[in-house]
């Protein structure tokens, strides 16, 4: 930090003779320079710190204190939002209006004490301005006041313990995304709509994990991330998550938007975040309220360069509102804290909870150690507070076709297995599929054959596929669909008579073929045609849906 007469090298003599005179003293020199050397050397003095710090109001001291126990500096964005700012003025204005003689705040008011200066400095963010005290008048505040400084706080949780209501409905710590993982590889594989129906956090871990690339799959990623057991590609996302600087949860927030070219820093925000709710007791429910709320008291400015909340283009996505101005604190940094949590609770690692089903979660219970990759038992599940899953992996084949496939199945099975089928949708533990002629011939266009579908069921039911469907697949791989169903519009008369002059008008072009004497189906599109003809001949017909 700068020592006392770098912070006043800009200053002119007027403001020495401020600072000189808030200290008791008067300056001989006249000159810029020699005025600074000699306030320098009288400010330096352990009795004459003593005798000014005695004397500061509560509120100066207590800015003095915060500035110590931050060993010197602090980001001038927090220090001010507390200790107010200083007016920007020249020296013209400053002798007209004199404000050191009534502050605008503490921190105009420790300025022209020089007990404070603001400036730039490199921080792990960037450039950022700084509150600070002198470096070689802070070594001697601390000599002068080292009973009265408080310690520098040590590391505590942040918030309190979650009350009843806020943990009344539990919602627990699973590895269900692995599945969900499951799914939307195998639809954007087979270009399936329901790769729609996924949030944009899903298809953003598996892109940061190298499995996915602008929506196309990375055939080896895929294949590694499917057959390993489920911690160790529970914890591929999780490190990938954690160690990405391209994740940004930020943008990724349901309820913003945001536009324009300005830049944060996820990695390093995300880190701040793990480091606070690491600090978290393990196993205890949390108040996800107070908890952002702490974060807003203590570190504001936690992902703000410069505590800046004007540059960033953000808005509100129900409205359109722009979220600009340290007002809007809640809406953008606020729910990016729940956010980091909720994307903690798709990888397992935090278990959630509300005061009733449906609602939004108030509490939340770190599962195991967040810095640590998960341990997994002798049954392949992991050992923290994920909810266990019952391991009768069986697949069930149903005489019409249709598939089970338990959750705790063979993930890469299911990736396969999808791809012959219709999809249904799933329920509880299990995924439903249907072999149709439809999904057949798509898997066909694909290049797969029924039998390979029929080897892959026979191998993993151990030959429990039903008789009907070992048929049916076989029967498809030699002559494809045999049956047909599908809408026809049918024409009915009362009488065979009726019918035979019904084919001999100019209706009779129209007509498809017969099903019997008084029916005859009416080719696509030609039904207002056909009714336009019978009323030629004197018929009206009934049209029935």
């Amino acid at each position: 930090m700068p020592t006392l007469d770098q912070s006043l090298l800009k200053t002119d003599i007027g403001h020495l003779r401020i600072v000189a005179e808030f200290w008791g003293l008067e300056l001989e020199s006249t000159d810029v320079d020699s005025a600074r050397e000699e306030l320098c050397a009288s400010l330096l003095d352990l009795e004459a710190v003593s005798e000014t710090l005695d004397v500061l109001p509560a509120d100066a001291r207590s800015a003095l204190n915060l500035l110590i126990t931050a060993e010197g500096k602090m980001e001038w964005a927090v220090f001010s939002r507390k200790y107010g700012e200083i007016r920007e003025m020249g020296a013209g204005k400053r002798d007209r209006e004199r404000p050191y003689l009534k502050p605008a705040s503490t921190a105009e008011f420790l300025f022209y004490r020089a007990l404070i200066g603001k400036a730039f400095f490199e921080s792990e963010k960037g450039s950022q301005e700084f509150a600070y005290i002198p470096e070689d008048l802070l070594e001697i505040i601390n000599e002068a006041s080292a009973d009265d400084i408080p310690p520098a706080p040590s590391v505590e949780a942040l918030g309190r313990l979650a009350t009843p209501v806020e943990k009344a409905f539990e919602t627990p710590a699973t590895d269900f995304v692995l599945d969900d993982a499951t799914t939307y590889l195998a639809a954007l594989r087979i270009g399936h709509e329901s790769k729609a129906r996924f949030q944009r956090d899903l298809p953003a871990l598996l892109t940061t994990a190298g499995i996915i690339k602008n929506d196309g799959l990375l055939p080896e990623a895929v294949k590694k991330f499917l057959e390993v057991s489920r911690p160790e590609a529970l914890d591929m996302l999780y490190k990938a998550w954690l160690n990405s600087a391209t994740f940004d949860e930020l943008r990724l927030i349901p309820s913003i938007l945001c536009e324009g070219e300005w830049k944060n820093q996820p990695q390093m925000t995300r880190e701040f975040l793990m480091n606070l709710i690491s600090d978290l007791p393990a196993g205890k429910w949390w108040s996800l309220p107070a908890f952002v709320k702490a974060v807003k008291e203590k570190f504001p400015d936690f992902q703000r360069p410069a505590g800046d909340y004007d540059s960033w283009f953000i808005k509100r996505a129900s409205d359109g509102q722009f979220l600009r101005g340290f007002a809007y604190w809640d809406a953008v940094d606020g729910a990016l804290i729940k956010y980091v949590i909720y994307i903690l609770h798709l990888l397992g690692k935090v278990s959630l909870a509300a005061p009733e089903e449906g609602k939004e979660a108030t509490a939340f219970k770190v599962a195991s150690k967040v810095k640590e990759p998960a341990l997994s038992n002798s049954k392949g599940q992991k050992s923290n507070d994920l909810r266990p899953l019952t391991f009768d992996s069986k697949l069930v084949v149903s005489s019409n076709g249709r598939i089970t496939i338990p959750r705790s199945f063979s993930r890469a099975v299911r990736y396969q297995l999808s791809r012959f089928c219709e999809w249904d949708e799933p329920k509880g533990d299990d995924f439903f599929y249907r072999v149709t002629a439809e999904s057949l011939k798509r898997a066909a266009e694909q290049g797969l054959k029924a039998e390979q579908l029929l080897a892959m069921l026979v191998k993993y039911t151990k030959e429990a596929v039903p008789p009907a469907t070992v048929k049916a697949l076989k029967r498809w791989d030699a002559n494809g669909a045999e049956a047909r169903v599908e809408s026809l519009l049918v024409l009915r008369v009362s009488k065979p008579e009726i019918m035979e002059e019904m084919r001999r008008s100019r209706a009779g072009k129209y007509f498809g073929e017969m099903l019997s004497p008084t029916a005859v189906i009416v080719k696509g599109g030609a039904i207002q045609k056909v009714l336009a003809e019978l009323a030629e001949l004197g018929l009206l017909a009934e049209v029935k849906e």
